[in-house]
């Protein structure tokens, strides 16, 4: 290599690294460690050698342990004066990123040689050879490394290896991370202002300004409410959030469509936590705001246009950005509090202050930010607000004293207030345990079922009767008689007339006027039904044993709210919901479930009832003909079934969540007939809410179930699904799988041919340091996952998959094959990258098939994939004993994923 390829990669207009230079010492070779946060950290080995640093990438770093052996890349010859180069590459450079000296010195070759000059000569004929044995003399590394060259990681691809002697060590020794120059890590060098290490020394370098803590306060424009909060309360300081580095970490993906916002979970007092942030409970219409360069529009949490509040809508069309925003309209009062009557009641400007108070952004530029933490997002959204209007805020999150702050918004007279972890990621329609809501006033939506009218009054009528459900049952819940105006009791007959009916609505007709504490007397007014379709907001007093509201007031009419969603909130215990929002993993945050401490799941259900009915996650289930055998040659019931999904579902869960699922469905076991059900529009229980929507080629629309918590893993086994069959990608970013798979399919192979093919897939992905994970099918095959972390389309996976299949077929064509036509095949075991592809699925880690002996589909070490290993080692019987010792061996396939640009360029350059 020269110094040619060097500059053809560079701009020298654009980054201050050094072009050429020429070591002064005529007596010492020299080497230099250079740490490199690029697109992915690395580690630079670079040795003096014929005038150049000639270089190798070390992912890993270097180690001290013989028994490590440290892949090295080699790549293009540096000059001699990048040795003291550390500070900052420009992004859209070649490398951008941050770098720092993590040692330099002098070395020589082990061999005793005298003369500079005469140790190169020796030193470049090591190099031709592939075999570099060297003396080191740094700061950090001493004594002797060997640099050799591999085979099968093409011509670039060499190992590092230090050398049994009195400096080998097995301490981590990339823990030290400090540079020999100037004593930072790279996290110090990259909040370097205006300043950048080179040659020894600090130059100049422009940097883009940062927007100041003025200027950004000024941006958010608080509220009343706010300002007076933030005097109420001790904010702690956040920490500065690099927005354009955020952005680039988040994966793209297509602007969603019909999003339901999240939701948080009732709690029964305020807490202190410095891992959560506060903020106002808004007393509004919650609504999601869908914008791009040209349109934007206000939608309700049941996906009802709000064009009624058009002075929003016109201020986000103005902001010409393509973005999907979550927040909460209302109408600020004198005292800069929201007014929820005000509200309901505004038609135009002059009916009060409407303002859209902001607090959360999925998807902004081609970018899904549902997976980011929710701090990450709020430095998201509070660069792309405009500061122009003030009636589009950014809610303000607060790192305070969360008892204090709920002091405070009881003081200013607020609602509540909302506590969300910091950490938290964003689950669309899923009322989640890390965001908490706790209220300063008792308010309870409730579904109006009639009203009454007593005799000889005036009113349109005298009060509302109410209810809340109880899975599909309406169930009574008192009266409200207070709270509305004479104008606005006719308006709510106008709503009310086209829903009379004579039917009770409720499960057992209510004695609406019984004698009470309150009216000891019978008022003698009989009530009109309505069809259970309306829904209002009232204060009260308190909920008595039997559901009914006391002394309730009513506050408004709810039209973002579907009837069938009431149901009775009831505050949870404050302390036992959060430290279970600290330990159970984040929805779609891909980290797996760990196994509970000192708790081991045994059975669902007992051995002896056909009938049973279970409470899963709040919801009942039923399980029937539990005796049925489903696996005749072993004599596994379906019993056994559901028993086998209860006790692995903390470890299967994370790969159904959000995720379309193909119900392949045996309704009398492995040997009867079977089928598959993408459908569950009106098929499912009403508590199934989350559901994918789909449009067939008739123009018939349908909906896949997505896969949820526990209850709806329990319900598709209900079913008859014996397998579980979730989608590469999740419905927050269905154009986007999480991983690539590569699927082994024999065909007259030994299942030894098999394992020898995924040694090969090894190999190669290896020799490109990319992550793979390795599962038995459960069938006949062997799955092997690769994280992609949702960046990529099925189109760019798929190319991928493919170029890695090509290269397994060159080295083992024998017994492999490339053919999709199985007539093609004549035999051969069939490389499958077309699984990679929108609505294909296979059988997830843990799924039990509809094979004798009941196997499971196992995720395995890689040292496991080796002759003797079958597919029947791993079965219904023995799997949660397995997991016991082994934990989810899987869950890197949920990981970041794999930069695949520069994973296709690694690739390029090894297999020429």
């Amino acid at each position: 290599m020269s110094l040619k390829e060097y500059e053809k990669k560079r701009d020298f207009n654009k980054t201050s690294e050094p072009k050429a230079g020429r070591s002064k010492d005529k007596n010492h070779l020299m080497f230099v460690i250079q740490k490199h946060d690029a697109s992915r950290l690395h580690y630079d080995f670079r040795l003096e050698m014929d005038g150049v640093l000639k270089s190798w990438a070390v992912p890993k770093g270097p180690s001290t342990d013989p028994q490590n052996k440290r892949l090295a890349m080699m790549v293009e010859d540096h000059p001699f004066d990048y040795r003291n180069f550390e500070g900052i590459i420009p992004k859209g450079e070649y490398g951008g990123g941050t770098v720092i000296v993590w040692d330099e010195g002098t070395y020589e070759p082990i061999e005793e040689i005298k003369g500079k000059k005469a140790q190169e000569k020796h030193l470049l004929k090591q190099l031709k050879e592939g075999s570099l044995k060297i003396r080191l003399h740094g700061e950090k590394l001493q004594g002797e490394f060997a640099l050799v060259k591999t085979h099968g990681m093409g011509e670039n691809g060499w190992l590092l290896i230090k050398h049994k002697d009195e400096f080998a060590s097995k301490k981590d020794i990339t823990k030290l991370d400090k540079s020999v120059l100037s004593g930072k890590t790279i996290a110090a060098m990259e909040k370097t202002s205006e300043k950048v290490w080179q040659n020894g020394h600090e130059e100049d370098l422009e940097k883009p300004k940062k927007a100041s803590k003025k200027s950004a306060a000024k941006k958010q424009q608080p509220a009343m409410a706010d300002d007076k909060l933030e005097k109420e309360t001790h904010e702690s300081e956040k920490p500065d959030l690099n927005v354009d580095d955020l952005l680039k970490s988040a994966p793209k993906a297509k602007a969603p469509t019909k999003i339901k916002p999240m939701k948080a979970t009732l709690v029964d007092e305020p807490f202190d936590d410095p891992d959560w942030l506060y903020e106002v409970k808004w007393d509004g219409y919650r609504a999601i705001a869908v914008i791009d360069k040209n349109s934007a529009e206000l939608i309700s949490r049941n996906n009802i246009p709000f064009d009624k509040y058009y002075p929003i809508n016109t201020l986000l069309k103005d902001w010409k950005i393509n973005a999907v925003i979550d927040g909460e309209i209302v109408v600020l009062n004198d005292k800069g509090t929201s007014d929820f009557g005000a509200l309901q009641n505004w038609r135009s400007e002059a009916d009060g202050n409407l303002v859209y108070y902001v607090f959360d952004i999925l998807w902004y530029e081609g970018k899904d930010l549902t997976q980011l933490p929710l701090e990450q997002r709020l430095a998201i959204l509070q660069s792309v607000i405009p500061a122009d209007d003030d009636r589009i805020r950014q809610s303000k999150s607060f790192a305070a004293n969360g008892v204090e702050f709920f002091e405070a918004a009881e003081k200013i007279g607020l609602e509540g207030i909302i506590a969300k972890k910091a950490s938290s990621v964003y689950t669309s329609d899923l009322r989640s345990k890390e965001w908490l809501k706790i209220k300063v006033q008792r308010r309870q939506e409730v579904v109006i079922a009639g009203f009454t009218k007593n005799a000889g009054t005036s009113k349109a009528f005298s009060a509302l009767i109410l209810g809340v459900y109880d899975g599909k049952t309406l169930r009574y819940a008192g009266k409200v008689g207070t709270g509305f105006s004479d104008k606005l009791q006719k308006e709510m007959m106008e709503q009310f007339k086209p829903l009379i009916t004579d039917k009770v609505p409720f499960d057992v007709e209510p004695d609406v006027d019984k004698p009470s504490r309150f009216r000891p007397q019978r008022m003698g007014a009989k009530p009109t039904w309505l069809k259970p379709e309306l829904v209002c907001e009232i204060n009260f007093a308190e909920v008595t044993s039997d559901g009914v509201f006391r002394q309730a007031s009513f506050k408004g009419m709810r039209v973002d709210k579907k009837a069938k969603d009431v149901v009775l909130e009831t505050p949870q215990d404050t302390k036992d919901t959060v430290d279970e929002a600290e330990n159970e993993p984040k929805a779609s945050s891909h980290k797996a479930i760990k196994p509970p401490k000192d708790k081991e799941r045994k059975t669902l259900l007992n051995p002896k009832d056909e009938t049973q009915v279970r409470k899963i996650c709040g919801h009942d289930i039923k399980f029937t003909h539990l005796s049925k055998v489903y696996w005749p040659e072993d004599g596994i019931t379906k019993r056994d079934m559901f028993n086998y999904y209860y006790r692995v579902a903390e470890y299967i869960l994370p790969y159904l969540i959000d995720r379309p699922m193909s119900l392949n469905r045996f309704p009398n076991g492995i040997h009867g007939k079977s089928f598959y059900q993408k459908d569950v529009k009106g098929k499912a229980p009403d508590w199934i809410t989350k559901t994918f929507p789909y449009t067939t080629s008739d123009g018939e629309h349908k909906e896949y179930l997505v896969g949820s918590d526990e209850s709806y893993l329990l319900w598709m086994a209900s079913l008859g699904c014996i397998e579980m069959n979730p989608w590469f990608s999740r419905a927050q970013s269905p154009d986007n799988p999480d991983y690539c798979v590569i699927d082994l399919d024999p065909d007259k192979n030994t299942f030894d041919q098999v394992i020898e093919a995924s040694q090969e897939v090894r190999k190669v992905l290896d020799a490109i340091g990319v992550p793979s994970f390795p599962k038995t099918s459960g069938s006949t095959g062997i799955h092997i996952y690769i994280p992609m972390g949702a960046k990529y389309d099925y189109d760019q996976t798929q190319m991928f998959a493919k170029l890695i299949v090509q290269l397994v077929h060159e080295q083992i064509p024998e017994y492999t094959s490339l053919e999709r036509i199985i007539s093609k095949r004549k035999g051969k075991m069939y490389l499958d990258f077309l699984q990679n592809r929108p609505g294909a699925t296979i059988a997830c880690p843990y799924s039990l098939r509809p094979k004798p002996g009941a196997t499971v589909s196992m995720p395995l070490t890689w040292d496991e994939v080796k002759p003797g290993l079958t597919m029947r080692d791993f079965h219904i019987n023995n799997t949660t004993d397995r997991l016991k010792e082994t934990g989810d061996l899987f869950k890197g396939a949920l990981g970041k994923g794999i930069d695949l640009e520069k994973t296709l360029k690694k690739a390029q350059s090894i297999f020429k």
